[in-house]
């Protein structure tokens, strides 16, 4: 990459600040645009020294090169005069695309659980070598001289056609994004579509049905707890510690390791980890050493006590990452009243998925929702958050931002909050509330 002036549209965006902090650390000028409003991801950026901009078309200097954030259309103020301006122009993923091609790359694609195990890897790998990463949680690090590049490969609108990694896991293939993929084939197409781009190995997860027809031109490794998978994780201990387990490739004991981490997913994407470490031929007791010492990655399973409860933060969406994310406040806090609170994410996705969030909020001890959350693509639809908290058994009563006093009603509790929008709002309101009572309960 040679030195220049990156000018980010979008900088904010979870993708687009990890990108940036990349290029900025490895050695570039670095500057971009956003809305004013303070999100999660930009403390990082400001952290990093780098300018954040209200959108404004004056921004743009001659000798910019532009990277577009995939939120914005062509029509955006700013990407017509970067047109106009004759400046360079990439979207994000087309330039990362084109940054991987100077590191052994290694993505991570799934409908779910991309975040977490591209976190887990990244500290994984960075404790043995050195290793440039970018995690959706709006993460990045570009460290000059790495041999590995570890990188979240998102499905969306196909953009991680934009990467030819030399290895990939797959973490499993869902139907999602109901407002762009037509069904669970057209997901399957584009996932099958990228594995044909993948150099040297894919490492899917065995029990997925759609993974296990893969047509592909390099050796799939399954990874998981049968013995029919490649990669195998035995002897599984999970405790309100963590999670351990035994490793096997092909029926030969790898090593023991264990992650501070909680749910059957956390084991799993562990196991991936320890799959592509062995293909590396790395030390084994080192990849065990730096998993054990993970402390999760933003909007994961966060979490923090306030006065007499635990309050859990997880992007959380899906219904399948649902079911993740009270598996493992289960198996941490067993004794515990597990609430949640769920901000459903785009209507599109509440229709699809009805009947799937009511059944699987319903493992929760009682469920409260906010509002549906309306995307820049889809500010309204013909669905809402009544009409899912009436399928709900345990609760399903919709709270409001001015008033979430009907959480005050738990004591010594567990509460997940989770969603992609804006869900931290509701959560900050009622921990507000928390503080607030909490002088006169102590």
């Amino acid at each position: 990459m040679t030195d220049s002036t990156y000018y980010f549209i979008g900088i904010k965006g979870s993708g687009m600040s990890a990108l940036a902090l990349v290029v900025h650390d490895l050695g570039n000028t670095v500057l971009g645009s956003d809305i004013t409003q303070y999100t999660f991801t930009q403390r990082g950026l400001e952290q990093a020294g780098i300018q954040i901009l209200p959108f404004d078309p004056a921004n743009l200097k001659a000798g910019y090169t532009v990277i577009a954030g995939n939120s914005f259309t062509d029509d955006h103020p700013e990407i017509a005069k970067a047109r106009e301006m004759g400046l360079t122009i990439y979207r994000y993923h087309d330039f990362l695309g084109k940054l991987l091609e100077e590191y052994t790359s290694i993505g991570v694609a799934g409908a779910h659980g991309k975040t977490s195990t591209t976190g887990l890897l990244a500290h994984t790998l960075g404790g043995v070598a050195k290793t440039s990463y970018l995690i959706g949680d709006g993460s990045g690090k570009g460290i000059p001289g790495s041999q590995f590049f570890v990188f979240e490969a998102d499905e969306y609108r196909r953009h991680f056609l934009a990467y030819h990694p030399d290895y990939l896991i797959m973490t499993n293939i869902d139907f999602d994004h109901p407002d762009y993929y037509t069904g669970i084939e057209d997901v399957y197409d584009a996932f099958e579509t990228e594995a044909k781009q993948v150099k040297k190995a894919i490492f899917a997860w065995g029990d997925d049905p759609w993974l296990r027809q893969l047509k592909v031109n390099v050796p799939v490794y399954y990874y998981g707890v049968s013995d029919k998978d490649d990669f195998v994780a035995k002897n599984v201990s999970r405790t309100t510690n963590g999670s351990s387990f035994d490793a096997f490739f092909h029926n030969e004991l790898i090593g023991h390791f264990s992650v501070p981490l909680f749910g059957e997913h956390s084991v799993l994407n562990a196991l991936a980890v320890v799959a592509v470490s062995h293909m590396e031929k790395l030390d084994s007791e080192l990849i065990a050493n730096e998993l054990a010492s993970f402390e999760g990655v933003k909007r994961r399973f966060s979490e923090k006590k306030v006065a007499d409860m635990v309050i859990i933060d997880d992007y959380a969406h899906h219904p399948s990452e649902i079911k993740a994310t009270l598996d493992a406040a289960r198996q941490k806090y067993p004794d515990k009243e597990l609430v949640a609170v769920f901000q459903p994410h785009t209507f599109s996705r509440t229709i699809a998925y009805m009947d799937d969030f009511a059944k699987t909020l319903d493992q929760a001890d009682e469920v409260f929702l906010t509002n549906i959350f309306s995307s820049a693509r889809e500010k309204s639809g013909k669905v809402s958050a009544e009409d899912l908290g009436a399928k709900i058994t345990h609760g399903g009563r919709v709270v409001q931002l001015d008033d979430m006093s009907p959480l005050l009603d738990y004591h010594d509790a567990v509460v997940v909050f989770m969603g992609a929008g804006d869900v931290q709002k509701y959560e900050n309101a009622y921990e507000e509330l928390l503080s607030n009572l909490s002088p006169k309960t102590n």
